[in-house]
């Protein structure tokens, strides 16, 4: 019927390997995947918007309400309102959170470094170029967000 393989699911099979290496250390760590997610975005980027998380962490809006409390509650982020526009939130990092991504970071690069050692250093930096350049062509065309 189709002519093409699965992509989407392909991808969330790939996506299922990388994570399950991951699982344990955050599991240990007392934080869930979409609350790691946050947290590293947040110490790439800065303090964000709510719209911006959703984007660079691929959570639904309705379900980023609900993690970004459990977060605030946990004293893992804070968020406050912007002075030009009430309506508008910037979450950042707390040090309790920065402690954790400190106390993480070593367990998180060991097992980097273990994924790469299993499929090689140059299939690592090729399929990272694979992903943004993919990320890249899709996102061309595609309707800004408001």
């Amino acid at each position: 019927i189709f002519g093409h393989r699965n992509l989407p699911l392909l991808l969330l099979q790939a996506r299922e390997r990388v994570i399950a290496n991951f699982r344990p250390a955050l599991n240990a760590a007392g934080v869930t995947e979409q609350q790691w997610r946050i947290v590293r975005a947040l110490l790439e980027q800065g303090p964000l918007e709510p719209r911006q998380i959703v984007t660079l962490c691929a959570i639904s809006s309705p379900s980023l309400a609900g993690v970004l409390s459990r977060m605030d509650d946990l004293g893992l982020v804070k968020r406050v309102r912007l002075d030009h526009d009430q309506r508008r939130v910037r979450v950042s990092l707390t040090a309790k959170s920065r402690a954790l991504a400190r106390s993480l970071a070593p367990q998180i690069e060991a097992i980097y470094a273990g994924i790469e050692q299993r499929i090689g250093h140059r299939f690592t930096q090729d399929f990272y170029r694979t992903l943004d350049e993919l990320i890249n062509l899709l996102a061309e065309g595609e309707p800004e967000a408001e």
